[in-house]
């Protein structure tokens, strides 16, 4: 596989803080997340997810403590995933229906692959957990941006999966740690109709100027 983005330079390397790209602009610009069920093969392969996940490492990240790390969901591990899904629903959820139960379970099934993103801050460190906790929403951004950049759709979701004990136990996740967002990867199956925006105006101040 021909590489998509530039290799790291090495630490000691001077570095540009500016890099003007139309391109770049013009993305950002209109930078859309795929619907959870927009999504469908193919998506990135490992070596190139690898390259994402690179990129996506790129983030402002006080101290340097890389308080983030990374599980792959792809192939039969969604599936695998996907059991555990269910039996846990079916654990909190008893009353509910099979529909609801099938629905659950797909989960992980919606894109050929995802990604948990998890915050792993260093609490003992000065540094603070909420700090820590920004630079992990910054590394599920990147990824979604580098995705884009190569032509893959994507999503940053967590919806009861993220907060529940059950599933953190599944995946492994210390005492400290939590999901900071499954990102759902793949090829885009139709165009999305834009979402409304702020009226960015409203939600603008000027320090020192009385607000009303």
């Amino acid at each position: 596989m021909s590489r998509r983005f530039p290799l790291s330079p090495d630490a000691s390397k001077l570095m540009l803080l500016a890099r003007p790209s139309q391109s770049a602009r013009n993305m950002l610009a209109l930078r859309r997340s795929a619907g959870s069920k927009m999504l469908t093969a193919p998506g990135p392969d490992p070596e190139a997810l690898r390259e994402l996940l690179n990129v996506a490492a790129r983030v402002p990240d006080h101290r340097k403590l890389e308080p983030w790390r990374f599980i792959v969901f792809q192939g039969k591990a969604r599936q695998e995933f996907a059991k555990h899904v269910e039996t846990i629903f079916k654990k909190n959820n008893p009353g509910a229906s099979q529909k609801d139960i099938a629905l659950e379970a797909a989960r992980p099934m919606r894109a050929p692959v995802f990604v948990a993103v998890i915050s792993s801050p260093n609490t003992r460190h000065k540094t603070p957990v909420w700090e820590q906790e920004l630079s992990t929403g910054a590394v599920c951004y990147n990824l979604l941006l580098a995705a884009n950049a190569s032509g893959w759709a994507g999503v940053w979701l967590t919806e009861w999966l993220a907060f529940d004990g059950d599933i953190a136990k599944t995946l492994g996740l210390t005492a400290d740690e939590r999901v900071a967002g499954f990102i759902y990867l793949g090829t885009a199956k139709a165009k999305s109709p834009e979402r409304p925006r702020p009226n960015i105006d409203a939600k603008i101040t000027h320090y020192g100027e009385q607000v009303s």
